[in-house]
């Protein structure tokens, strides 16, 4: 089932309780007593810097796959940290981002430490709009030299950000990506209803993806939806991307969000009415579309508002596919429309050229 450690930073006091819920999250993934270390110093620094820079905000701590640009070959888990604000934001994130930088009486060690330590850190913000920092900790391969081994093959990335409703322990919401020979799978589950049996459910739905990567999506819903009988059942949507042909093919079930980005355009992939491992429509069809380099898929859950719509402008492929998820959370939310449900978003995206090896 999908844990999720959602800690509003509003006040000082919530300081101690991320880096609480950043010991209790890096005990659950099993990191080591060091990267422990490591995961909890992050989550302080960012729970700090929202209060000093973003007039509070949102800590969002869960588990994922320790590399996302090379989903399913189960290199171990990782420690995602996330903090959300929609504060002023960072006119030049470069200053901001060197030891010593502070607009406050501060040390100005935060943001330089979170990117010192972490395995991977990424920083966005727009000043009137607010900043979203992400970290990931995990157990690393390095170099004598302290990098990170450049991994091959990674041609696309994935990344989410999952948000319980009412900051409960567990979501309804799941999503995964898993890599079968030259397709690469995302899968969003939205567990009927809420808390852990609707976490159950979407957790049944991740576990089936990786037993049934290799299938289309049509087929694989139809696994899941044989998996899922023994739960409250999901909706669900899958998007398999075929490296080698270069297109991406299509299915879904429930009211599970998905859009394409290419070029400049939106393209809206449409799921099916119907509940995964409850009724599902007698045939599904699935729809194929081109991949190109600047393509970019959003998957969401309907806990973003029913009018969401993408943004104006295209977020760029360079970015943290969850860096990009957490904007599209931030940007189509706000403390006037509290979120209703689960709220999760996962997005596909190509690796950057001149990050591959």
């Amino acid at each position: 089932m999908t844990r999720v450690w959602d800690v509003p930073v509003h006040d000082s006091t919530r300081v101690r309780d991320v880096r609480v819920a950043a010991e209790a999250a890096a005990e659950h993934t099993g990191l080591s007593r060091d990267r422990t270390a490591v995961a909890a110093l992050v989550a302080t620094e960012l729970a700090t810097n929202l209060l000093k820079h973003g007039g509070g905000g949102q800590i969002l701590i869960d588990m994922v796959d320790a590399d996302l640009a090379l989903p399913g070959t189960g290199r171990g888990p990782a420690l995602q940290i996330a903090a959300v604000d929609h504060g002023p934001g960072v006119a030049d994130l470069t200053s901001a981002s060197r030891d010593g930088f502070s607009t406050t009486a501060s040390l100005g060690a935060g943001l330089g430490t979170c990117r010192r330590i972490a395995d991977h850190f990424e920083v966005h913000s727009v000043p009137g709009q607010g900043t979203v920092a992400l970290a990931r900790v995990h157990a690393a391969r390095r170099d004598r030299a302290g990098h990170r081994v450049p991994e091959a093959g990674a041609a696309v990335r994935a990344g989410g950000i999952n948000i319980p409703l009412a900051a409960a322990d567990h979501s309804g919401d799941a999503w995964a990506c898993v890599r079968a020979g030259d397709h690469v799978t995302l899968l969003l589950a939205d567990g009927l209803g809420h808390g852990e049996a609707a976490a159950k459910a979407s957790g049944a739905a991740v576990e089936h993806l990786h037993l049934f990567a290799h299938l289309p999506p049509a087929e694989l819903l139809g696994q899941l939806h044989t998996g899922l009988r023994d739960t409250r059942g999901a909706a669900v949507a899958v998007a398999r991307l075929d490296l080698a042909t270069g297109h991406l093919d299509f299915a879904g079930i429930g009211n599970i969000g998905a859009r394409l980005l290419t070029g400049d355009t939106w393209r809206p992939l449409l799921s099916h009415p119907g509940i995964v491992g409850a009724h599902r429509p007698a045939r599904l069809p699935q729809c194929r579309v081109p991949w190109t380099p600047d393509s970019l898929l959003v998957l969401h859950s309907d806990g973003l508002p029913s009018r969401w719509a993408p943004p104006a402008v295209a977020p760029p492929t360079a970015w943290d596919p969850a860096v990009t998820a957490a904007v599209i959370v931030r940007d189509s939310s706000s403390a006037a429309r509290p979120v209703r449900d689960d709220t999760t978003v996962a997005v596909l995206t190509p690796t950057p050229q001149d990050r591959r090896p």
